[in-house]
C-alpha cells in the first residue's frame, strides 16, 4: 500500500489499486483491535490466529497518510480519518505504555509473557513521527526516544564492532538483551537475521526524511562494519550475521532483503558514495523471478528511497 501511494504518479490506476487494498484490509480485521489487520489469510478465507502483525499495521497506517497527501480525503474513502483511527489503535494495542517499546502484535497484554519483548524491525521512527504530526499525540515521541536509546544500548553492549541489532529483543524492562535461540521463529532470533535485516533501511529513512542525528549515529556503525567486512565488495555480502559480525554458517548466498537495506543506510554519508553505487548496481541486476515476495518487496521499497522518490506525508518533527 505504501508503494502504490508513493508511485501513483507512474500509474493511472494507482488509486483504484490502493482502494481495493484498503478494502481488503478492512475485510480482515484482527479479533482484538478491530481497526488493525489479521496477520495472515488463506485462499479458503481462513484467518491465521486472528491477531495482528504490528509492522503490517504500522505500514498500512503510514500508507493512509501518504494516500491523503496523494489524492486527498474527500472521495469514497476518508484516508486521513482512517489513518488517525488506525494510528490510535496501534498506540492502544501495539505499544507498551511502560517502556514505550513496540509490541509483537495486538494479542499481547500487560500480563503477557512477551509484554517486554520486541521485534527490532517494528521500530519505524519516520512513521512514528508522521503519526505524531497527524494526531498530535506526544506519546509517539516517547516511542521514538525510548527505542533509539534501546538500539544504542544493544549496539554498545552486544555488537560494539558491527553495530548490528538482533531480530528480537527481550527483557526490555530490566536489562535488554538479544532473544535466545528459537524465541519465536528460528535458532537465529538473537542474530541479525530476516527481521533485523530491515533495520538499516527503517532507521536510515528517518535521517533522510528528518535530519535527526540519532539514526545516523546508529547506521554509521553498521556502514563502517559492512564495508570493512566485505572489503567494499558486494559479492561478499551474506544473508545473515551474528552480532559479532560473522556470517551465519551456510548463509553465503544473495538475499535482496539484506542487500537493499545496506544501500539505504549508506545514503546517510557521502563518504559511502562509491560503496552505494556498487550496492545499487548489484541490487538491480537480480531478476524478479529468481526471488520471493519478501526479497522483491524490500528491493522495490529500497529502490524507491535510493532513487530519490521517497517522501513523507508531512514535515516531521525531529
Amino acid at each position: 500500500m505504501i508503494i502504490v501511494a508513493l508511485m501513483a504518479g507512474a500509474d493511472p490506476n494507482a488509486k483504484d489499486t490502493y482502494d481495493n487494498l484498503f478494502r481488503y484490509y478492512k475485510a480482515h480485521p484482527s479479533r482484538r483491535g478491530r481497526n488493525l489487520m489479521s496477520w495472515a489469510q488463506y485462499t479458503n478465507g481462513r484467518h491465521e490466529g486472528q491477531t495482528s502483525a504490528t509492522d503490517g499495521d504500522i505500514d498500512i497506517a503510514y500508507s493512509l497518510l501518504l494516500a491523503d497527501k496523494q489524492w486527498g480525503s474527500k472521495g469514497s474513502i476518508n484516508y486521513l480519518e482512517a489513518a488517525k483511527t488506525m494510528i490510535n489503535s496501534i498506540m492502544q494495542y501495539e505499544i507498551n505504555h511502560k517502556t514505550w517499546s513496540v509490541l509483537l502484535c495486538d494479542g499481547i497484554e500487560a500480563e503477557s509473557r512477551d509484554y517486554f519483548d520486541m521485534r527490532s524491525s517494528d521500530f519505524m521512527p519516520a512513521h512514528f513521527k508522521a503519526f505524531y504530526n497527524a494526531t498530535g499525540d506526544g506519546r509517539w515521541n516517547k516511542v521514538v526516544s525510548a527505542d533509539y536509546k534501546l538500539f544504542s544500548s544493544l549496539q554498545q553492549n552486544y555488537s560494539p564492532d558491527a553495530g548490528l541489532i538482533p531480530d528480537f529483543i527481550v527483557s526490555i524492562n530490566k536489562t535488554p538483551k538479544p532473544a535466545p535461540p528459537n524465541f519465536l521463529e528460528s535458532p537465529y532470533d538473537g542474530s541479525y537475521n530476516y527481521n533485523a535485516c530491515r533495520v538499516p533501511w527503517r532507521i536510515a529513512a528517518d535521517y533522510l526524511l528528518t535530519g535527526d542525528n540519532r539514526p545516523k549515529a546508529i547506521v554509521n556503525k553498521i556502514n563502517r562494519w559492512i564495508r570493512e567486512t566485505t572489503g567494499n565488495n558486494t559479492y561478499n555480502l551474506s544473508a545473515g550475521y551474528t552480532l559479532a559480525g560473522n556470517d551465519i554458517k551456510g548463509r553465503y548466498f544473495e538475499a535482496l532483503s539484506f542487500v537493499g537495506p545496506f544501500a539505504v543506510s549508506a545514503m546517510v554519508d557521502k563518504k559511502n558514495q562509491a560503496w552505494l553505487n556498487k550496492v545499487w548496481d548489484y541490487l538491480v541486476a537480480f531478476k524478479i523471478k529468481d526471488y520471493d515476495y519478501y526479497d522483491n518487496s524490500i528491493k522495490l521499497f529500497d529502490m524507491i528511497i535510493l532513487s530519490g522518490n521517497y517522501w513523507s506525508p508531512a514535515p516531521a518533527h525531529s
